[in-house]
């Protein structure tokens, strides 16, 4: 039996050594190579469109159903940023208010204690200017009556040196009248 297995064998081999060329364009084949490749297409569409492609489309749902919500997501974030931004500016806009209420507010104080100090300063310096003329007015008075005793002096003085005698009475009459115009 080995060596009838063998002469087959042989004979196989001696008949692909006769025909020449690949075994695929062996138009003795072609039915068979057909069939098998039809059964190969059915089992790849089959296992496709039973097994790859709904797990595929699940996949592509999946991901299409991730976007949708990331982009609600994105927009509900928009929105808040939107509602925030506008509360900034409104709580902006309120602590500018309050800030210019503060500086008015310090402002009128200031100004009021400017006007405090400045009305002690303007009785002080009233004060001080009152006593400043009180002081010349007795400045004046005791020169007027230096420049009077220095006049009589130098009236007598006079005389006395021209040879005569001076009376007292008769040289604070005429000193008064010079004086007085």
């Amino acid at each position: 039996m080995a060596t009838t297995t063998h002469d087959a064998a042989g004979a196989a081999a001696g008949h692909a050594a006769e025909s020449a060329g690949m075994p695929q364009l062996d138009f003795a084949s072609f039915p068979n190579q057909i069939f098998w490749l039809v059964v190969t297409l059915v089992a790849i569409y089959w296992v496709l469109s039973r097994i790859a492609l709904p797990r595929i489309g699940g996949v592509l749902a999946d991901r299409q159903s991730a976007i949708t919500g990331d982009l609600t997501a994105a927009e509900e974030f928009k929105l808040r940023a939107k509602e925030a931004e506008a509360a900034y500016e409104r709580a902006l806009v309120e602590a500018r208010s309050d800030a210019q209420k503060i500086v008015g507010q310090a402002r009128a104080e200031i100004q009021k204690d400017l006007d405090a100090a400045t009305a002690h300063a303007d009785a002080e310096i009233a004060a001080r200017a009152s006593e400043s003329e009180r002081r010349i007015g007795e400045i004046r008075a005791g020169a007027m009556e230096a420049v009077v005793a220095v006049a009589r002096e130098a009236a007598a003085d006079i005389v006395s040196a021209m040879g005569g005698k001076a009376d007292a009475k008769a040289v604070a009459k005429a000193v008064n009248a010079r004086l007085k115009g």
